[in-house]
């Protein structure tokens, strides 16, 4: 194979370089360019010709769908896969029925050679048939309704009626089964199929081959059921079934198992596994929707707001789990590999630095914990209200500032004799990080300025500010500014979690107060506040 030319869209360098080295090991010859913002995108698109596409699912202000549309655009014939530490069902169907070759987990770079070389060969999708190909985009279709309409459902009865009929559609089987697990019991909950089979019957976990899936937490593929140990003969002989494919629901600890059927011998291929086994996925995460909202039924109204505060920290921690923290831990396992591969147990300077970027991902995950403790414990403090000098704390903040960059030259103003009545130690920690942030995002600004203030109005809640003229930020993506994990620019530009400005509304809403920002980008940022509940402003 000549050498191939490849775009690359990822703006974390570790996971990038990992991406290279795994390609070079397994034989390929590339020449790869990496970007990690759409200006790169564009001008890489426009001035060079690639043979594949990689892409993260999003980089800072840039999505990998945006990504896969542009290059659809410009040009539609280059593969096109995406690479995600992230990536779920429902997204994965949406962008392989629009056209991308594949959707890969950076927790699986091992499937990312063979596909690439089908895709650059020619062997993806676009050379199947073209009733294969229908057959595929309808499937994809259903799949995504199927996702949607089971988003929706509030009842373990609307869940089996939408599994048992879709389960057979997606593959075109003969037969459906919706399985769900009671104790030591399989539980036949409902079924679809050309013929009567074992509905609301219920079998000993070890006497069923549903009970098999999911007590090996497998799937089983089974092209003759008669050649099959784990068949119980007796069941099936007075079916029609001569073929059948079972997927758990939830990988770990089952909860239930979806079968397809067929009425003659029939290998299953891997995109009818694929299928299934996205439906099982999407299942569970519904089944677990339904028992979430039973539990929100019988909370008194009084509590309502705390339980859906605690439903939006569940799914940015879920979010973190699978995204921040699973690059990291991508990092060290495809560094330990390597460096097991290639060097066993010798260990030269090329070794030495694999090691050094294991110990940096580390790091980073460790950092990422303590941010994420930090920001659960902020829920559970209680106000501890007293005067607060507002205006002393940010000059102790700032005079830290300039004492750890002492070359740094930057012209701070101070409004004096803000004092308020809150806590002290959680207003130390709102000026800290919104300063902090300013100082940061200055540092690479000549004639730099940072402002503390506020404006004092009769009619309104005194807003107090921190100003600077910094990097800014585009405001259209002002909405994530606050969301634990969300950052506006990329690491390689300006180092951080995402974690303070998360913890700094907190802080605010606990006393009853708004945040938000005013900013342009190369322009500077300004950070509104107010306090409320009661607390009393001094000038």
């Amino acid at each position: 194979m000549n050498r191939l030319r490849i775009l690359h869209l990822e703006d974390d360098p570790m996971d990038a370089e990992l991406i290279q080295l795994i390609l070079a090991k397994d034989g390929l010859v590339c020449e790869t360019l990496v970007v990690n913002s759409v200006s790169e995108y564009l001008a890489a698109l426009d001035v060079n010709s690639f043979d594949l596409i990689l892409s993260d699912s999003s980089v800072p202000e840039f999505t990998g769908h945006a990504a896969f549309e542009i290059a659809k655009k410009k040009c539609p014939d280059i593969p096109f896969i995406l690479v995600s530490a992230n990536t779920n069902p429902e997204e994965s169907a949406t962008y392989l029925n629009e056209g991308v070759v594949d959707c890969i987990s950076k927790n699986q770079l091992w499937r990312l050679v063979p596909i690439a070389r089908r895709a650059i060969a020619g062997g993806t999708i676009q050379n199947l048939s073209e009733t294969r190909l229908e057959r595929h985009n309808q499937a994809m279709e259903r799949l995504v309704k199927v996702v949607q309409e089971l988003s929706l459902a509030r009842s373990l009865d609307e869940i089996t009626a939408i599994v048992r009929v879709a389960a057979r559609e997606l593959t075109g089987a003969d037969g459906a089964t919706f399985v769900l697990r009671e104790g030591d019991m399989t539980f036949y909950a409902d079924e679809d199929a050309i013929q009567p089979l074992w509905k609301g019957r219920r079998f000993p976990v070890n006497l069923c081959i549903g009970g098999w899936c999911m007590e090996h937490k497998q799937q089983v593929i089974i092209e003759d059921v008669y050649g099959d140990k784990r068949i119980p003969y007796e069941a099936y002989q007075p079916t029609f079934i001569k073929s059948l494919v079972m997927v758990p629901i939830r990988k770990e600890a089952p909860i239930g198992a979806i079968g397809n059927y067929w009425a003659t011998p029939h290998l299953a291929t891997a995109e009818e596994i694929s299928l299934i086994q996205a439906l099982a996925d999407t299942t569970s995460v519904a089944i677990e929707n339904v028992q979430v909202y039973k539990e929100l039924e019988k909370r008194v109204r009084d509590r309502t707001a705390q339980l859906e505060a605690a439903n939006q920290e569940l799914e940015a921690f879920a979010y973190t789990l699978s995204h921040d923290l699973r690059s990291p831990l991508s990092a060290i396992d495809g560094y330990s590999s390597l460096l097991l591969s290639e060097y066993g147990n010798q260990l030269d300077e090329r070794a030495k630095l694999f090691l050094n970027r294991l110990c940096i991902a580390s790091d980073r995950m460790n950092a990422q914990i303590e941010h994420m403790l930090s920001l659960h414990k902020l829920s559970q403090t209680e106000i501890q209200s007293q005067a607060v000098n507002l205006s002393k704390i940010a000059q102790e903040t700032l005079a830290n500032l300039k004492a750890n960059e002492p070359n740094r030259q930057v012209e701070t103003t101070i409004q004096e004799g803000l004092v308020v009545y809150g806590d002290s130690i959680l207003l130390r920690v709102v000026l800290e990080n919104l300063l902090s942030n300013a100082w940061k995002y200055t540092s690479k600004r000549q004639g730099a300025k940072i402002e503390f203030g506020a404006v004092l109005e009769s009619e309104s809640l005194p807003k107090f500010y921190v100003r600077d003229n910094g990097a800014g930020f585009n405001m259209t993506y002002a909405q994530k500014l606050f969301r634990p994990f969300q950052r506006m620019h990329s690491q390689k530009e300006f180092s951080g979690t995402g974690i303070g400005l998360a913890s700094v509304q907190r802080i605010v809403q606990k006393h009853g107060g708004q945040i938000w920002a005013e900013a342009a980008v190369d322009r500077g940022a300004t950070f509104y506040f107010t306090l409320s509940n009661g607390l009393e402003v001094r000038n």
